[in-house]
């Protein structure tokens, strides 16, 4: 089992939904770097359960940094964090333990682990899992920021419902959305998003939509052409947030329709710098960045776990069954998944900056 992301700067998973604890190791991060633990907590607050638009699982992510840290900066040593689980009810998973869920990574775990897995909760391949991610990546965030690098993503999409873009001053748009529990550009959303997000749970169903993050800040001359472009390495990460389904960096799937003349990103300088007047291209050229803001969609599916009947196996038996889930789960997860999002492309960016500048060039000299 791979669990590991990263070259320079690594982080990796561990633990199960209805294990005693959850974490993450970040290893490869220069030391001093300052560690805000008041600012870890709220991270991890962004993703966890709220209201009827939420699963009604409680966790309040107690975490405990057990190494790596030191007087309040890192080290430069491996950094865990270790999250304990609370309030499972894995009963509700007994009854129906040979019964894959549609959706769910059920069958396919059953046949890579011969059984062995543990299935409650989807195990290790629960969402429950991102908690330890939004932590590492917290550390991470910090440390982008000390070098004048910002990530924000908003609910560009949700049951049909549509934000408004980034405006022009992205800067602003990141800062305020970092100050949002439900992220949007247009504040007015929310509750119509909110309500059609209720009205599929009252049908036992759930919701998928659109995140759109924007990076703003990342030095010009970053990346690796061919396989280790920016976009590879992000789309690579990004992909193993669970109910992503797809990515495109700046649009493009809308804009290609386009001439090349409408296209292109026409350069230009602006107060001593280069810088292009458009930003079709979101911020990368030739896998590497421009300077310009990073910008990408990820398409977010419906949660696979609703409370409507369905047609599906038991692998104990090799017949054809139904399956009506029961216990507790989210009829949308976009608004929590903001904040794994934002955690995942720190990660990256740190890994991508670190095997550029060096190690020690996110550190706090």
């Amino acid at each position: 089992m791979k669990n590991t992301f990263g070259v320079s700067v690594s982080v990796t998973l561990f633990g199960e939904s209805h294990g005693a604890e959850i974490g993450a190791v970040i290893d490869g991060l220069a030391p001093g770097i300052e560690i805000d633990e008041a600012f870890i907590a709220s991270q991890l607050s962004l993703r966890r359960p709220s209201g009827r638009i939420s699963t009604q699982r409680k966790e309040s992510d107690p975490f405990r940094i057990v190494s790596g840290v030191f007087e309040g900066k890192t080290t430069g040593t491996p950094i865990a964090i270790i999250i304990p689980n609370a309030d499972q009810k894995s009963k509700d998973y007994a009854k129906t333990r040979f019964l894959v869920r549609p959706g769910h990574a059920d069958y396919t775990a059953y046949c890579k682990y011969h059984g062995f897995e543990d299935y409650r909760g989807g195990g290790h391949f629960s969402g429950r899992i991102t908690a330890a991610l939004v932590a590492a990546g917290a550390v991470c965030i910090s440390a982008l920021k000390q070098k004048g690098i910002f990530i924000g993503t908003h609910i560009a999409r949700l049951a049909s419902i549509s934000d408004s873009p980034f405006s022009a001053d992205i800067k602003s748009d990141i800062t305020a959305l970092c100050e949002k529990e439900f992220a949007l550009i247009n504040s007015s959303l929310e509750e119509p998003m909110k309500a059609a997000v209720t009205a599929a749970a009252n049908e036992g169903d759930s919701v998928g939509g659109i995140l759109e993050t924007a990076v703003y800040g990342m030095p010009a001359g970053v990346g690796e052409p061919w396989f280790d472009s920016v976009e590879s390495l992000l789309s690579h990460a990004l992909f193993s947030i669970p109910a992503v389904k797809g990515i495109d960096f700046s649009s493009a799937f809308d804009k290609i329709d386009l001439k090349g003349s409408e296209y292109n990103d026409p350069f230009c300088i602006e107060n001593g710098k280069v810088v292009t007047r458009t930003n079709n291209n979101g911020g990368i050229n030739g896998g590497i960045t421009n300077g310009m803001p990073i910008i990408f969609r990820l398409a977010i599916k419906p949660t696979p776990s609703i409370y409507k009947k369905q047609d599906t196996v038991d692998i104990s038996s090799n017949e054809n069954a139904t399956l009506q889930i029961e216990g507790r789960h989210d009829p949308a997860i976009i608004h929590r998944a903001r904040v794994v999002v934002d955690s995942v492309t720190a990660l990256t960016l740190c890994d991508i900056l670190a095997q550029r500048y060096g190690t020690d060039w996110l550190g706090g000299k």
